[in-house]
């Protein structure tokens, strides 16, 4: 037997079991899983972190607290039909897996809802477009995450968990260069990072098939009793898996908190008008790019050599707190640019390792589906309650449109530091 699977392997595996999986990607199927990471967070971000703030700039100037509503209410959406799609993903048997579908019905999805978004013409229409392609894109990359539940073994989880996760912090910034160079077009801004991540995502189960899932046994019949108890787990049962929801929970309510009012942020504090953000926001990116691509590789492939993931959870949530600090007192390009990478740096090590332990903590992995949507609870309140919070945070003590990012940046410093704590002296079951 050979270490790795081959073409025909990959082609024809049973889409999931029950038992923990054994054999290790190969080294073309982890490429192609990369690929189309990177195409879900292009489609994702870039509206997220740069397309919608043009838009309420252009429909509702000088309202930036919009945009906290417009994505938490998206969120929100999300989070209730999640545990179904899970749910409904889990059950699915067909002869293209039980994931395939999903990132097709998703990517359909999330593209239908940037065109929306990007020929509104009122911030209602902006605000149904983004429930579209939010609930789209991330359909698309919970199957694209729930695939690798399936899939990887203990020993390449940190690894493919790091490079998976490279991408999706390489995407945004490569993402937002492009948007850029089509700024002169509000519509050019939101459907050409969609169609290239659309393309990289469909691509994918063509070339690397996920395997029939017709031979797994049958799943039982869903109830009213089996919806309602998928939004939840026994938290006794799993000690592990809750410490550790609750870990990224709290860790991701202060990411939320220094992320969504970037673009905003950038042009306060650097006195420049939002549509010429752009390039600001891209050259930082791209100087993170080096710093994200540090801390997945590090993270991920020396917590596998180490088998240590908890105390890399830990530094990550120290570089988060040192890096917020230096945007929350930051009035000029090179500060903000420090505090930026440090930020970018820890987020990438914490997504990293992060992940890792959710792979192997999973209580039932017949219903990798179902827990790793719970597992993005975690993610997605947060994404969703976080961005409403910070819309209200903002203006205490705000003076006329200076708003107090001071007070936002530093709040979020420590939620992500009582999160690394979290994690770090309470899941017992990981090192």
């Amino acid at each position: 037997m050979t270490n790795n699977l081959s073409e025909q392997e990959q082609a024809t595996a049973p889409s999931g079991s029950a038992s923990e999986p054994q054999q290790p990607m190969s080294r073309s199927y982890i490429l192609w899983l990369m690929l189309a990471s990177f195409g879900a967070s292009m489609a994702m971000m870039v509206p997220l972190s740069y397309g919608i703030a043009v838009r309420i700039t252009e429909l509702a100037p000088g309202h930036e607290e919009v945009l906290g509503y417009i994505t938490g209410s998206a969120q929100l959406v999300y989070l209730i039909v999640s545990p179904l799609i899970g749910i409904w993903s889990d059950r699915t048997r067909s002869r293209f897996g039980r994931r395939t579908p999903f990132l097709y019905l998703g990517t359909a999805i999330g593209l239908a809802g940037l065109v929306v978004i990007g020929l509104a013409p009122s911030l209602l229409i902006v605000a149904a477009g983004w429930v579209l392609g939010m609930t789209g894109w991330s359909i698309a990359g919970a199957a694209l995450q729930t695939l690798q539940a399936d899939k990887l073994p203990e020993a390449q989880r940190g690894k493919v968990s790091a490079l998976t996760g490279l991408m999706t912090q390489i995407a945004p910034v490569l993402g937002i260069g492009v948007a850029y160079a089509v700024s002169s077009s509000t519509l050019l801004i939101f459907v050409v990072p969609g169609v290239i991540g659309a393309l990289l995502l469909a691509l994918f189960p063509l070339i690397k098939p996920e395997g029939s899932s017709k031979a797994l046994p049958d799943a039982d019949h869903v109830t009213v009793k089996s919806v309602v108890t998928s939004y939840g787990f026994n938290v006794r049962k799993y000690p592990d898996f809750a410490w550790n929801w609750l870990g990224r929970f709290v860790f991701f309510i202060g990411l939320y908190f220094n992320t969504t009012f970037g673009t905003f942020f950038y042009a306060q504090r650097l006195d420049l008008p939002v549509r010429e953000v752009a390039g600001i926001v891209a050259t930082v990116g791209m100087i993170g790019v080096l710093a994200a691509a540090t801390g997945a590789l590090v993270g991920g492939f020396l917590s596998d050599k180490l088998q240590r993931r908890r105390l890399f959870v830990m530094i990550a949530a120290l570089l988060f707190v040192i890096g917020a600090v230096a945007e929350a007192t930051a009035w000029s390009l090179p500060q903000i640019i420090i505090g930026a990478v440090l930020m970018q740096l820890a987020i990438a090590v914490f997504a990293t390792v992060d992940q890792a332990i959710v792979y192997a903590i999973i209580p039932e992995r017949d219903q990798a589906g179902r827990y790793m949507a719970v597992i993005q609870f975690a993610q997605k309140i947060p994404s969703a309650v976080a961005p409403l919070i910070a819309g209200v945070v903002i203006t205490i003590g705000a003076v006329g449109d200076v708003k107090n990012y001071t007070l936002l940046y530093l709040t979020g410093a420590v939620f992500a530091l009582v999160g690394g704590l979290i994690i770090l002296l309470k899941v017992k079951s990981v090192r």
